[in-house]
């Protein structure tokens, strides 16, 4: 385990943040979607790339020892939207990090109950979440939908 630092991401860590997630994406997605359809994923985020300045969201990135490993994403509605750590660094605290900080976040714009979307047959990331105390509430196709009371 290294030192893990999280901040708010920077313009030159959009590529960064976009392998991440494309390697995050694929560990839990492949074997489940057709590669044309993560492929095809994959080539439109590059070319897009992520908007950090977007109002009403909170980006956070973590680093472990100095390199880019994760990032989350919330929203002013109470969504975690996205908590992406590079698979390479699964195990070193990287994902209980942003997990604490954007809960964090999360407090700091008033919200009380945290959401999320998993995809169903990510197992790990379900574990992962009920192990820092979300709940699941529901289905949304092949996604389960996760609740975390916050205390404020």
């Amino acid at each position: 385990m290294g030192t893990i630092t999280v901040r708010s991401p920077r313009a030159e860590d959009v590529a960064p943040l976009v392998e991440v997630h494309v390697k995050a994406r694929r560990s839990y997605y492949d074997g489940h979607l057709p590669e044309a359809e993560l492929a095809e994923w994959e080539q439109a985020v590059r070319a897009r790339g992520y908007d950090l300045a977007k109002p009403g969201r909170v980006w956070l990135c973590a680093e472990l020892d100095h390199v880019l490993a994760g990032f989350a994403l919330v929203t002013p509605g109470g969504e975690l939207s996205q908590l992406q750590v590079d698979p390479a660094c699964w195990g070193n605290g990287v994902g209980h990090a942003l997990h604490e900080a954007a809960m964090d976040a999360l407090r700091d714009l008033g919200v009380t109950t945290a959401r999320l979307d998993v995809f169903a047959e990510n197992h790990r990331a379900q574990r992962f979440y009920t192990a820092h105390g979300w709940r699941a509430d529901g289905r949304d196709g092949d996604h389960v939908r996760m609740a975390l009371d916050l205390q404020v």
